[in-house]
């Protein structure tokens, strides 16, 4: 996360502040819950102070990470649900 911030920021103090703004949070929560939530946030393309500060106040950084691949993506088996030999 740190390596984002300081490479997308047009100019390099932003990014600096940016950066210690986030290791504020250590002191509060922790460096291992910071590290936590800094790589949730990276897995959900959500890189910001704010965000990363959200997922500590809300302790989802001691929560198991979502393997994308769990999400059902196909529909279940039903007799409401027809298929494509219906509509020929």
């Amino acid at each position: 996360m740190v390596d984002w911030l300081l490479k997308n920021r047009p100019h390099p103090e932003h990014g600096y502040r940016r950066c210690l703004g986030l290791l504020s949070l250590s002191r509060r929560y922790g460096k291992p819950r910071l590290e936590a939530a800094c790589g949730r946030a990276v897995t959900q393309r959500t890189l910001s102070y704010r965000s990363v500060k959200s997922i500590l106040q809300q302790g989802l950084d001691q929560l198991p990470a979502e393997d994308p691949r769990d999400t059902q993506t196909a529909l279940p088996l039903h007799d409401n649900v027809r298929g494509s030999g219906y509509y020929s």
